[in-house]
């Protein structure tokens, strides 16, 4: 029986999808849920498990882009497996065929090369010119006999204001994926239909690194392996900032706006197919342990491909957390429709002014944009002061003076 296997919808408002690999081969017999091909929609990159086990025939080249419902290959369901016998032999017959082909194929004597003035080589007082020009003769049309490079072709010889010769100029057009183009129409809509603004301020991380140093081996050995990050203080700072300034937890919708009770926060990760923001919802209610676990799970389906168009659904507020790749300041784009972006970036122990003496501390720099539209600066820049004194003031704000309680060791 012939089986047509076609596009289950990956959520309600996406119609298309795009195949960005085929995992199998035209003729390949598949088993039953096996991973055939990996879509991609314009919000996540997906697998396409085989429905049977059987012989398959592709009906879709990588690269297109095909409807929602529609048929993108066939599984002969009566197909038969091929035994590990016949494996082998046809590996074994291919490898003979190799050989024979090899033992066919005779040496070629490599050409000499023969070069005199006649054939194009430049005279000894042009060669000198050239080099004093730094110009390769290959790049000269002699005008002496046979094409010969003449003195005077090596007077009028122009050097080359490009990319010296030798070294490679080679180029490569590739499709961007149907994530990637949805992530640029997405990050160019927020530049240009957003009155967005940047605020920073920086942060000493003295105290969570001394707090993280005391408890970060009791939480990880009391939480299965769960480890104390910098992530959940910086999640339950943003939670009591947004509490306190909830206009940085709204969105405009068109004359109006949308206000939230609840913390959804979006939290950037760098998967294999580009950037994924799965959510933490309700963030506000969650322990470390809590944001720290959620954290994990969505970074582990994010690596490996499993994160689902749900998990991305949503969100109120975004975190991104440029420092694990160096970053030592930037401006974030608003991830629409959201209205603001908290950015970390990376500590680096700089000396400051603390109580008129001059000390060396970790420090980062944090920087929040918004959208002015609904936001003031007032409001801006204090969400993002209230961020900088819950973590540098962490046991009192954050851990309520008992962090044993708070990490429920």
């Amino acid at each position: 029986m012939i089986l047509e296997m076609k596009v289950p919808s990956p959520g309600e408002s996406i119609k298309e999808v795009e195949i960005a690999t085929w995992l199998v081969k035209d003729g390949d017999y598949v088993e039953k849920d096996q991973a055939i091909a990996e879509v991609d929609s314009d919000k996540a990159t997906l697998e396409l498990p085989a429905e049977a086990s059987g012989i398959i025939t592709l009906k879709a080249e990588e690269g297109d882009a095909v409807a929602v419902g529609a048929v993108v290959c066939h599984i002969d369901t009566d197909g038969v497996k091929p035994s590990g016998d016949v494996q082998v032999a046809e590996v074994a017959k291919a490898v003979e065929t190799a050989k024979v082909e090899v033992k066919a194929e005779a040496p070629k004597a490599a050409p000499v090369a023969t070069t005199t003035y006649a054939s194009g080589a430049p005279s000894p007082a042009a060669r000198k010119i050239l080099d004093e020009k730094n110009i390769a003769p290959a790049s000269i049309s002699g005008s002496g006999k046979a094409g010969r490079i003449t003195k005077e072709d090596a007077v009028n010889a122009v050097p080359s204001m490009g990319t010296p010769t030798g070294g490679s100029r080679g180029s490569e057009r590739t499709k961007l994926s149907m994530l990637r183009r949805k992530v640029a129409e997405r990050l160019v809509a927020a530049k240009n239909e957003t009155a967005m603004l940047t605020t920073f301020n920086e942060v000493n991380m003295t105290p969570i690194n001394t707090i993280r140093k005391e408890y970060k081996d009791a939480f990880k050995a009391k939480h299965g392996g769960i480890g104390l990050g910098y992530m959940s203080f910086f999640t339950k700072a943003v939670t009591r900032a947004l509490h306190l300034f909830p206009d940085v937890n709204s969105m405009m919708d068109g004359d109006h706006k949308i206000a939230f009770d609840f913390c959804d926060i979006s939290i950037a990760v760098s998967g294999p197919k580009g950037l994924m923001v799965p959510v933490v919802r309700n963030a506000e209610n969650l322990t470390f342990r809590g944001v720290e676990a959620d954290i994990k799970r969505l970074a582990i389906k994010a690596r490996d491909g499993q994160i689902t168009v749900d998990d991305m659904t949503g969100g109120t507020f975004t975190i991104t957390n440029g420092g694990v790749f160096g970053s030592m300041l930037s401006t974030p784009i608003i991830n629409p429709p959201q209205s603001g972006i908290l950015g970390m970036h990376n500590i680096i122990e700089r000396p400051i002014a603390v109580n008129g003496k001059v000390e060396i501390h970790p420090m980062m720099y944090v920087a929040l944009s918004y959208d002015h539209r609904i936001i003031d600066g007032r409001e801006s820049v204090g969400f993002l002061v209230a961020v900088k004194e819950a973590l540098e003031n962490p046991m009192e704000l954050l851990l309520d003076n008992n962090p044993k309680k708070a990490f429920e060791l």
